[in-house]
């Protein structure tokens, strides 16, 4: 047991992609960050169930690993962080389950996450960023992810409006240019 002031870390390997170690991610956690070029994105293309009503879902043309792969690419050449890829169906495959294609990628980047972490320490527990890539019963491939104005109001951040704005308007872009045809 770690001695008090002390935390216990820990790694994983997800994907063929080793994890970092806790702490790291702990620090990542303050990363966020989002492109400040973002401009107003794309409505919502997915109706969302009571359940998730702060996500913003939006369909894709591509399968579950290419709409990921574009996303990460889209992500990297907008200069955000890739923290983890996280392959749901190959851990549910892991235990003898079937699971439909299902990815997680978390990113982010310091310049925006920082000042929202400083505001508010406990946003840390939905920074960095994720965003779910998933195939439903229908074989439709969607994108996922809170909606920054959840975030806001789920944590109480005050003073960091634009930050928000340019987050929400980003993150439609960079969904809508992955799933461009």
């Amino acid at each position: 047991m770690a001695a008090a002031g002390q935390g216990v870390y820990k790694k994983g390997r997800t994907a063929n992609r080793e994890i970092a170690p806790m702490r790291t991610l702990a620090f990542a956690l303050a990363l966020l960050g989002l492109a400040a070029f973002a401009g107003p994105g794309a409505a919502p293309a997915h109706a969302q169930s009571p359940g998730t009503a702060d996500l913003i879902t939006h369909d894709s043309p591509y399968p579950v690993p290419e709409t990921v792969d574009r996303l990460e690419s889209v992500l990297e050449d907008a200069g955000l962080r890739i923290f983890a890829r996280i392959d749901h169906a190959l851990g549910a495959a892991s235990v003898d389950s079937a699971l439909p294609p299902t990815q997680l990628l978390i990113f982010g980047n310091p310049q925006i996450g920082t000042p929202l972490m400083q505001a508010e320490r406990t946003i840390g527990l939905d920074l960095p960023l994720r965003a779910l890539v998933w195939q439903d019963s229908d074989g439709q491939v969607h994108i996922s992810y809170t909606d920054p104005a959840a975030l806001k109001e789920r944590y109480g951040v005050t003073g960091q409006d634009a930050i928000f704005e340019r987050m929400t308007g980003a993150l439609a872009n960079f969904v809508s240019s992955a799933t461009a045809e």
